[in-house]
């Protein structure tokens, strides 16, 4: 048998990069041996999420994947994390990952930066949930038994009282008209404690909720770990 090419799934700690987990997994093509992500070395979280690098830690357990973390300056400039991006894929390169698997939805914008950034390392991009409706997705993902809650919200786009609430269907219903479902446009982002890419549930508690530089953060708290 030819061995499957390994890939990386980008790992915002989030239900889009959770999903797309799901898919690729269940697709078969490819070799899924870790999750890349950013954290923020200066607060120990996940950057722009703010999740607590322990439960990320619980995340890589229940979905049976190694570690690949680039940690960030706060603030960090473009030019920093863009090197610290590049060594950990020339890294990753080097112990034969050839793809990364990114959550986007539709934002050419950002896959265009994502496909420009690995022109030319030998690791190719893959979108497998690109151009999905995602009023449809968002559906599909709760009805699967995705468990997620939102912990980060744009305060120009989107309620405080939203942050630290479970993405459900009570939840669509109340999201604004101009708020995309899946929260596309960077109106929230989210944690996933539960889901089919998950071999067990991950205990949390919804903890207290901040504000800072124009978002809402809410924090989860691993129970018992």
């Amino acid at each position: 048998m030819t061995a499957r090419p390994k890939a990386l799934i980008a790992w915002s700690s989030g239900k889009d990069s959770a999903w797309a987990l799901h898919e690729a997994r269940r697709a078969g093509d490819y070799d899924i041996v870790g999750a890349l992500t950013t954290v923020t070395e200066t607060f120990g979280r996940v950057s722009m999420h703010g999740v607590r690098q322990e439960l990320l830690q619980a995340q890589h357990e229940a979905a049976g994947l190694a570690p690949v973390i680039v940690p960030i300056p706060f603030p960090c400039p473009n030019d920093i994390y863009e090197a610290r991006m590049e060594t950990a894929l020339r890294e990753a390169k080097a112990r034969g990952v050839t793809h990364v698997i990114f959550g986007d939805l539709f934002l050419e914008d950002v896959r265009a930066y994502r496909e420009q950034k690995l022109a030319g390392t030998g690791i190719a991009p893959l979108f497998p949930l690109w151009g999905r409706p995602t009023a449809a997705l968002a559906r599909k993902m709760i009805d699967a038994g995705v468990e997620t809650y939102l912990v980060c919200v744009d305060l120009k786009q989107l309620a405080k009282d939203f942050a630290g609430r479970k993405f459900d269907h009570a939840l669509l219903a109340d999201l604004p008209p101009s708020v995309d479902p899946c929260g596309e446009k960077g109106e929230f982002h989210s944690c996933v404690i539960a889901g089919p890419m998950f071999k067990r549930r991950i205990p949390v508690t919804v903890g207290e909720t901040v504000e800072r530089e124009g978002f809402a953060f809410t924090d989860l708290v691993p129970v018992n770990m």
